[in-house]
């Protein structure tokens, strides 16, 4: 039995995701081993597993160290011990680190570094009754200044062995990399995901729909356990371990705050795998991106032309709503991934926003025409670098019969640069496609409306006499 199978045993018998943390803020190792020891007597008939950090008995010197070894001794038979110390060398150096965390101090599983590749971590998943859990995407605040990196084009499409891959962050590269590094091995290998980033975390989920999570986040970090649970549960309702530490051991009764966590985790994990949805519909998507922002609104409305409407598109709602212009930026550079350009080139005004995150994403300069030149100043008619000669790509927000994108277009290539590709994100289809073919170029869309009508009335969000109305409407305009 290697140690996941070990842990699943655990949590099904005690029907139990929840993981304490043992984390002795204190002075001396003697209280250390006394607070550890009651926490442990307490919460074990409700824990899953222990999860002791090797931090603060270390700090306590060389008596700390033997604390460590005896708390982890002290966890009842049965009950998984996950040493976190997040290890990661090279060599015999991390051969060293495994001896010490599984010969010596008797841990079942360690929290590890990927940095150094995959042989950092051989030393610990050579062992099949033990675990590594490798860190993936992190709980805490600064996580995103590395770990969301964009990794280069090149090596995601050696990865996928595609010509064209789509863009991966690196902590999105790490779970792909677990996969393989856990299916050449014993099957013993797990990813720390925080629960301060549900988006991420369903992005980890989907990319490792099979490994088991070490979540941390939930309580003193600000974690929504809901949307973490949301978000990393596999389809058969596991797979997550919720580490909690400060709000049990904090807690006036530790034993009744570990219950009434198990049991919330309980509750809100049967609601969500009982629901009907797939869990993979749960996570966030364009068409319910654009709901939450109330970017598509549906009623009666009167377009800038004169003509009534039963939906209306305001894609500038995007910039009240980060996280979901980040993934609208993803969402472009999935295509924008395929094409050769030098600059990206947003269209004035509700493109901007987005044509931004997109550079910010991709790490790709960007540029703008104005629509008004200025008459002082540098009196530029297109802001930003540029050389001519170059290529660029045009952003805009939507697009419906394509016409307005040539005057963007002609005053680009009036500056002497090249433009090829026009890419929107939502396709009113409404004959923008063919319109900019006739005229020589290349156009792409994240997302059709009528696709997204489809989705809408799959999930609810619109009724069926809603979704009969405005398909009549795009009828019309076809």
């Amino acid at each position: 039995m290697n140690f996941f199978e070990s842990l699943t045993r655990r949590a099904r018998q005690i029907d139990s995701l929840l993981c304490i943390g043992l984390d002795p803020r204190v002075d001396s190792a003697s209280e250390a081993r006394d607070v550890c020891f009651r926490l442990i007597d307490a919460t074990a008939p409700y824990a899953a597993a222990f999860k002791p950090n090797a931090a603060f008995f270390e700090r306590l010197g060389p008596d700390g160290w033997r604390t460590l070894k005896d708390v982890i001794a002290h966890a009842p038979d049965g009950i998984p011990v996950i040493l976190d110390a997040k290890r990661g060398d090279i060599a015999d150096t991390a051969e060293a680190y495994a001896r010490s965390a599984f010969d010596e101090l008797g841990a079942h599983a360690i929290t590890a570094n990927p940095y150094l590749g995959r042989d950092s971590l051989a030393p610990f998943l050579n062992r099949p009754d033990r675990g590594v859990f490798v860190l993936c995407k992190t709980s805490n605040p600064g996580a995103d200044e590395i770990q969301s990196l964009s990794v280069e084009t090149q090596h995601v499409a050696s990865l996928r062995k595609t010509q064209h891959a789509a863009s991966l962050r690196l902590f999105e590269y790490i779970a792909e990399r677990a996969q393989t590094w856990n299916a050449e091995g014993h099957g013993n290998l797990g990813l720390v995901v925080g629960a301060t980033d549900p988006d991420a975390l369903a992005r980890v989920r989907a990319l490792a729909p099979d490994l088991w999570f070490l979540v941390p986040g939930i309580g003193a970090q600000g974690g929504d356990l809901q949307a973490a649970l949301q978000s990393g549960l596999r389809a058969d309702g596991l797979g997550m371990l919720i580490n909690v530490s400060r709000a049990v051991a904090g807690a006036d009764n530790p034993a009744t705050a570990a219950q009434q966590l198990r049991d919330q985790i309980n509750t809100l994990r049967r609601e969500i795998t009982l629901s009907p949805l797939p869990l993979v519909s749960r996570s966030p998507t364009l068409a319910s991106d654009l709901i939450t922002s109330q970017c598509i609104r549906f009623g009666a409305f009167t377009l800038k032309s004169g003509q009534p409407s039963p939906i209306y598109l305001d894609l500038r709602r995007l910039v009240t709503h980060p996280a979901i212009l980040r993934r609208v930026a993803q969402a472009y550079a999935r295509i924008l991934n395929g094409l050769q350009f030098d600059r990206i080139a947003g269209i004035p005004y509700a493109a901007l926003p987005i044509a931004t995150a997109i550079s910010l994403e991709m790490n790709r300069p960007m540029i703008y025409p104005r629509r008004e030149v200025k008459d002082y100043g540098t009196k530029a008619s297109i802001e930003g670098d540029f050389n001519a000669g170059e290529t660029v790509v045009v952003i805009d927000d939507l697009a419906t019969t394509g016409e307005t994108k040539i005057e963007t277009i002609q005053r680009l290539e009036a500056a002497g640069l090249k433009v090829r590709d026009v890419v929107v994100l939502i396709d009113r289809e409404q004959g923008a496609g063919a319109y900019l073919a006739g005229r020589g170029y290349n156009y792409h869309a994240v997302a059709g409306l009528r696709s997204l009508l489809d989705e809408w009335k799959g999930s609810g969000a619109i009724s069926e006499a809603q979704f009969g109305e405005v398909e009549g409407f795009l009828r019309q305009g076809s």
